[in-house]
């Protein structure tokens, strides 16, 4: 087995394993996070909140091996857009993915000492308990994630990596997902909402599809030829 047919199951496997982690972790605490009373719920879900946090931080780090493994293969077809989708994907969705972690776990002491307070105030824990849930609500994960997500199917389009209508359908379903953000930013949809969900869809579906044809079928053999002849 060649470098590029082994980096085409690992990127394949990698797509797979953090979008099962960022699946569950939105499984384990979606409930929680967006109940009326979620200080209550998350002092009641500790553990929940922590195996959350700890999917959220899989899926940074998997995630983020993409353009790493990558980068190799895209800096031949242009190095300045590989070079911009590992800054992207590479650090700066690392960064917001282990913000959302950290967000959730200092929820975790704040809803202790709102169930333990005996002061008939409490609206400073609740202050700070949506300050830190805004915090991981924030679009800018949305728009970072796009952005590096935006260059890598572009670079796949560009190469012929893969087949070009699996790149135009990443393209146009990381656009319905930008758009998300924006809504999101505009207060006109919330993370969690039947709109959202349906918005993106596409783009997880997508990913699946060219993880599995990655995993099964690999990169283009002509492709990769075609870039080493000229090179040569």
């Amino acid at each position: 087995m060649d470098t590029n047919r082994k980096t085409a199951i690992i990127v394949g496997v990698l797509f797979i394993i953090g979008t099962v982690a960022g699946i569950l972790s939105v499984v384990f605490t979606s409930s929680i996070l967006n109940a009326p009373d979620y200080l209550m719920k998350v002092s009641a879900n500790v553990n929940k909140i922590i195996i959350g946090a700890l999917f959220v931080l899989v899926m940074g780090f998997v995630l983020a091996m993409v353009p790493v493994v990558m980068f190799p293969i895209f800096k031949k077809h242009n190095e300045v857009l590989a070079i911009g989708y590992v800054v992207f994907r590479g650090a700066l969705e690392t960064i917001t993915y282990i913000t959302t972690a950290i967000s959730w776990l200092l929820l975790l002491p704040l809803s202790q000492e709102y169930v333990k307070a005996v002061s008939p105030d409490t609206s400073y824990f609740q202050t700070f308990g949506t300050l830190l849930q805004r915090v991981s609500q924030l679009p800018m994960g949305v728009f970072v994630f796009g952005l590096g997500a935006l260059i890598f199917y572009y670079l796949l389009y560009q190469s012929k990596l893969i087949p070009r209508w699996l790149s135009v359908w990443g393209i146009i379903a990381i656009i319905l997902h930008l758009i998300t953000g924006v809504l999101i930013l505009f207060g006109l949809q919330s993370d969690f909402s039947t709109s959202n969900y349906i918005m993106n869809f596409p783009i997880f579906l997508q990913e699946m599809v060219m993880a599995v044809w990655l995993i099964v079928k690999g990169f283009n053999p002509s492709a990769i030829a075609s870039k080493s002849a000229k090179q040569i």
